[in-house]
């Protein structure tokens, strides 16, 4: 089997805190590796790794079958980055943010502008492709910043959490997306909180907390170590929920019940099928206690994450917020020489990471096309 990237052994501190842990992964060219974990897991950080953003402490890294530390120059020309916020000149239009990235990578004036309509189509963009990007929703935003980093046809792609801040319909259209971009070939890593996007457009899934992996698998197989199905119930009136759960809890010996009381539902183990469905039905019309709703169903991914390290998947920890608060760019940054690498608010070159929250970007036309140019050159 051929990968498109692989890691073993990576370690990152950023000073007391380990950000990453021994990060062991793989992604079968042509495949979708899902990354899961929590606010400061190391999602990010291993992006930054693997991008040349930033240099390990140990370890190695290949993307494309090039050494990432040893030839980062040659790994940026087969690789293609999205960080989690859209790295576009609002003052540019579409067309143009995308017309500068193909001059960056030196394709020529006829063949960038060939590129940037040719993306703009692809993308739905073309309607607004000249309008200036600061008119686009954030859903068009994210598009736009995809289709940037895919200007050179890089065949591997990663994608730190492209669908954050997008609504429901926005991120529907971003996984369809990036579904035809994996039909087209593209290999990718994505890193992501939401389960239903993992489990929607991830072959693979490695689920990471504390900087290591702690389980792997396809999103049945992680489901599965959860355990069967469970049975849930939602009655009427919430002081009747003791009740309620000590008659379920009697109708299957050694199952624990959890109840949620905001919206007073009872869940439990269930082996039984519909047989169970029903008997929790007659003991509860038996009681007097009204249901508002019943039913059977599988263990969700969410369920596998919160069994696996115990907390939600948008938990967020302060020992590790250096590492994903900062989004990271699709270029810039650091370079494998590690320079800037001990502060993991900064680049290479001191200044604030382009990727950063909104409140940390400096305003000003000319410093933004600055951090574009600087980007795209350490690519």
């Amino acid at each position: 089997m051929t990968y498109a990237v692989v890691a073993e052994g990576l370690v990152k501190h950023y000073g007391t805190v380990r950000a990453l842990d021994q990060l062991d992964l793989a992604v079968p060219e042509g495949t979708v590796l899902g990354v899961l974990g929590p606010n400061g897991a190391g999602k990010t950080t291993a992006v930054r790794v693997l991008t040349t953003l930033l240099r390990p402490d140990a370890g190695r890294a290949e993307v494309a079958g090039i050494d990432v530390l040893a030839d980062p120059a040659r790994a940026r020309d087969s690789l293609g980055v999205s960080g989690q916020y859209a790295a576009v000149d609002e003052h540019l239009t579409g067309f143009e943010n995308l017309d500068m990235i193909g001059r960056l990578y030196h394709l020529g004036r006829r063949a960038s502008r060939a590129r940037a309509r040719e993306l703009l189509e692809q993308f739905d963009l073309s309607d607004a492709g000249d309008r200036p990007s600061k008119t686009y929703s954030g859903g068009m935003r994210r598009r736009l910043d995809l289709a940037g980093a895919l200007v050179a046809r890089p065949p591997v792609l990663f994608l730190d959490e492209p669908t954050t801040g997008l609504d429901p319909r926005s991120r529907g259209d971003m996984w369809d997306v990036i579904t035809t971009l994996v039909e087209g070939g593209t290999s990718l890593l994505l890193t992501t909180q939401y389960l239903e996007e993992a489990d929607r457009l991830a072959d693979n899934i490695i689920v990471v907390d504390h900087g290591k992996v702690i389980a792997e698998g396809t999103a049945d197989q992680l489901k599965a170590q959860v355990g069967g199905e469970r049975l849930e119930v939602v009655i009427a009136d919430q002081a009747r929920l003791v009740e309620a759960r000590v008659l379920l809890e009697d109708s299957r010996p050694g199952g624990v019940a959890e109840v949620d009381e905001h919206v007073r539902r009872i869940t439990l183990p269930s082996d039984r099928g519909t047989a169970g469905l029903i008997e929790a039905v007659r003991r509860l019309d038996a009681a007097g206690i009204e249901v508002q709703d019943i039913g059977i169903r599988r263990p969700t991914l969410d369920d596998a994450f919160l069994s696996l390290t115990g907390h939600g998947a948008s938990a967020e920890r302060a020992g590790h917020q250096a590492d994903d608060s900062r989004g990271g760019s699709r270029g810039g940054g650091t370079d494998s020489s590690g320079s800037g690498a001990g502060d993991p608010g900064t680049d290479g070159a001191g200044q604030r990471a382009r990727g950063g929250h909104p409140e940390h970007q400096t305003d000003g036309r000319q410093r933004r096309a600055g951090e574009h140019v600087m980007a795209r050159k350490e690519i």
